[in-house]
């Protein structure tokens, strides 16, 4: 491989990389340098069924290309199958320097019409899989004193989105999670941040599109291909990320956002202590010019995307 790239030498896990996102990162990062382990059991997007064919396609389209990888086909929603993915990396390699928690099932119902099977399944995927590939990689990376954790949000929980209660409260789950990484292991050189993208993809092609709103809306994400999100998640897992931690960063097309992390923004206070009813009439009102609206991601970003 030639030099000067920026993961050069580096071994990489990407859980969820046989299609879409995933796949789009697997494919930069071995350009980039990397021997990758592109994981993924190949299920449908709810999660059901299995089939390698996924994995095993990038892994032949990274040799194609000149680069190193294998496939692996354990879930993310078990503890032992999750530790095989890392261990499949330092078999395969010598070591691990990177993980990105990509694998992602969707399951929508609005609230009170969701099972309870459709709400832990998500967040055994989503945040117990980012858990648990994060948990086994992170005794390697306290060891060697370096490694970094990028993990996949959304702003179905950043911000807000209808039928999804379960995805939500995984990608905000995702957010607490890699933001206690980061603290914990910050001297020890690893490093744990989110990305929350907006681009087409295999999960997203389940949204809705009954009135002419929604189909406006899912063509203009159509337009924002998986490839634009690899870049940043490339960057976070390189050197060059060395000083970039306990961060979210959502990226659109070409945009890449900040994004804001809970602080207080109004406080009220009363000498004598509060009652419900001093509330009601006094310490309310004072908050409610600062209340957030029950907004969705489509409110919040509603400029078309550069």
């Amino acid at each position: 491989m030639a030099q000067g790239k920026s993961l050069e030498g580096k071994s990489i896990v990407v859980t969820g990389a046989g299609r879409g996102i995933g796949r789009e990162i697997a494919l930069l990062c071995a350009a980039e340098g990397a021997k990758v382990v592109v994981n993924d059991p190949g299920v449908a997007a709810d999660g059901s069924g299995s089939n390698a064919s996924p994995a095993e396609e990038v892994v032949e389209e990274i040799k194609k290309r000149g680069g190193t990888a294998v496939a692996n086909f354990e879930t993310v929603a078990e503890a032992i199958p999750a530790s095989k993915i890392v261990k499949t990396a330092v078999d395969s390699f010598g070591k691990l320097d990177g993980v990105v928690n990509n694998a992602g099932i969707l399951r929508d119902a609005i609230f009170h019409r969701m099972s309870i099977d459709a709400f832990e399944s998500v967040i055994k995927v989503h945040l117990m899989g980012s858990f648990y590939v994060s948990h086994a990689a992170a005794r390697l990376f306290r060891e060697q004193e370096s490694g970094s954790f990028v993990h996949f949000t959304s702003t179905s929980g950043l911000v807000g989105n209808f039928g999804q209660a379960n995805y939500a409260a995984a990608k905000l789950g995702i957010v607490g999670l890699s933001k206690s990484i980061a603290l914990d292991m910050n001297r020890f050189n690893v490093r744990s941040n989110c990305v929350s993208p907006f681009a087409w993809s295999r999960l997203i092609g389940t949204i809705p599109t009954e009135t002419e709103a929604e189909k406006a809306r899912v063509a203009k994400i159509q337009q924002m291909g998986p490839e634009k999100i690899a870049p940043i998640v490339a960057f976070l897992l390189s050197d060059a990320a060395k000083e970039v931690t306990g961060q979210i960063f959502a990226v659109r097309m070409n945009e890449i956002f900040l994004m804001s992390q809970s602080r207080p923004l109004r406080s009220v206070h009363r000498g004598e202590g509060w009652t419900p009813q001093a509330i009601a009439e006094h310490g309310m009102p004072a908050l409610k010019s600062s209340f957030y609206k029950l907004d969705r991601s489509a409110d919040v970003f509603n400029w078309d995307a550069v």
